[in-house]
């Protein structure tokens, strides 16, 4: 077939040059150049694996070249053309350099790789620096809530909230895991809080008079209820009947012709007439 009968059958009609093209949607045209950058890659990978000899522009016309041997005969040496020996010559590009970021301590300024206190508190320090006795010793969430006056909200809601490490409880292994927190950063935290020494200083002291004061409430209560037990205790009605006991003598009320004797327990008098 003719080029020109090609062309006569691949020429677009007068009612497909009118015809509108279709809206590609945001979704297609990104999976298109998706695809695009696919089979580029792959157009790549390709071209680099191919032999050097099929790799565009180089000849693979050899060129004899006749050497003396010195003994008597000469020698044909097979080479290649210059196009195909700059082709042959692989170049390679220098790495990239790969700077380390290193961090700097804060107490020797000496850089470093990463420790202890960089990984486990976003604390820059060496573990050459590190001073678990003082500077940084650990404190536990109970006593970072009791000698600081925090609460959970100060120590996990507050931004950023405090990074910490667990630990096996070393009184009973079953029990949860203790979270350990750098002391440092608990007073920092607290100074946030509170704002000074002074103003925490002044907030233990009015709990610690609460806690006097319900102490002080606590144990009058206590005192009150033993002193209703033991008067319930001792005091018991009486609900025996009386019998009343008359001495021997008679007294005799001569006007009304009576005798009379009196109980000697409750003072009773009786009257009585003898037949």
């Amino acid at each position: 077939m003719d080029s020109s009968e090609s062309e006569g059958l691949c020429a677009p009609g007068p009612s497909s040059a009118h015809t509108p093209k279709p809206k590609l949607s945001a979704a297609m045209r990104a999976k298109i150049e998706r695809n695009r950058q696919q089979a580029l890659m792959l157009r790549q990978s390709r071209l680099a694996s191919r032999p050097l000899s099929a790799v565009e522009g180089a000849t693979s016309a050899k060129v004899s070249k006749t050497i003396d041997s010195g003994a008597g005969f000469f020698i044909e040496e097979e080479g290649y053309g210059e196009e195909e020996q700059k082709a042959r010559t692989v170049v390679h590009q220098p790495a990239p350099v790969i700077e380390l970021d290193y961090l700097v301590c804060d107490d020797c300024q000496k850089p470093f790789m990463d420790s202890y206190l960089s990984n486990s508190f976003d604390l820059s320090v060496c573990d050459k620096c590190r001073d678990n006795d003082v500077k940084h010793k650990l404190i536990s969430r109970t006593e970072a809530k009791k000698q600081y006056l925090l609460k959970d909200c100060d120590l996990d809601q507050r931004e950023p909230p405090l990074r910490f490490t667990l630990k096996k409880n070393p009184h009973n292994s079953h029990w949860g895991d203790m979270k350990l927190y750098l002391k440092v950063q608990v007073e920092k935290r607290c100074m946030e809080v509170w704002g000074s020494e002074e103003a925490l200083e002044e907030a233990k002291d009015s709990r610690e008079e609460n806690r006097e004061v319900q102490k002080q409430k606590r144990f009058n209560k206590k005192v009150k209820e033993l002193r209703r037990a033991v008067r319930s205790s001792m005091w018991t009605k009486d609900t025996s009947v009386h019998q009343h006991q008359y001495g021997p003598e008679e007294v005799v009320d001569a006007e009304e012709d009576l005798y009379k004797k009196t109980c000697t327990t409750c003072g009773h008098e009786l009257s009585y007439e003898k037949m």
